[in-house]
């Protein structure tokens, strides 16, 4: 009886180590890593540790800017080690273009506007937007960039102390979260779309 006793507790005791264990193992899946920084974009949790394409295809508030990557055959260079700064415009930023234009420029044929397109909403480097403020403010007023498509992007502050950013055809976007921190480089949410002057829409 005493043997039975025994081989019952130990058992037991068997069976709350192995539950303890796997307890343990779950919290250690939602421990964050240490040093790695989150931030959440709409809704999405962007990590440090992965580069744009990565996090990008994690936002549901940025699959239109995914789909055109990827038309645009551009996802080899959101993949780089960059370092690379995108403005990232929004579902909503997309639906601000002419009826259908998105559309029309995700057609194969129309490949090489769009990849225009896409390359006008990043610039080489990691910049933050102190860096953009501090350019602002050395510039008197306006830092221009020169985006990857090689046409220009002018910075400056609104009477909000908003970011505002002005593509060559006039149209203007508010960064409205910046310094999203990438594996390859740094991300600013945008609420509108920079159009190329040669290829204006």
């Amino acid at each position: 009886m005493m043997k039975k006793a025994c081989i019952i507790i130990l058992l037991n005791l068997v069976t709350v180590a192995v539950f303890a264990q796997k307890v343990d193992s779950a919290k250690v899946n939602l421990i964050k890593p240490k040093g790695i920084k989150t931030t959440m974009v709409n809704g999405a949790t962007m990590m440090g540790n992965l580069n744009i394409i990565q996090n990008v295809s994690k936002s549901g508030e940025h699959t239109q800017l995914l789909n055109a990557i990827k038309a645009a055959g551009l996802t080899l260079t959101f993949e780089s080690k960059g370092p690379i700064t995108i403005f990232a415009p929004t579902n909503a930023a997309f639906a601000k273009l002419p009826a259908g234009k998105l559309d029309t420029l995700l057609m194969p044929e129309h490949k090489l506007e769009l990849s225009s397109l896409v390359t006008y909403h990043a610039i080489a480097g990691k910049v933050s937007a102190k860096d953009i403020l501090h350019n602002i403010r050395e510039h008197k007023g306006v830092a221009n960039y020169v985006t990857l498509a090689g046409s220009k992007l002018a910075a400056t502050i609104d009477a909000n102390r908003n970011i505002v950013l002005t593509d060559e055809t006039g149209g203007q976007c508010v960064i409205s979260q910046f310094d999203v921190e990438q594996s390859n480089g740094m991300l600013h949410v945008i609420n509108g779309v920079f159009v190329p002057k040669a290829r204006a829409i």
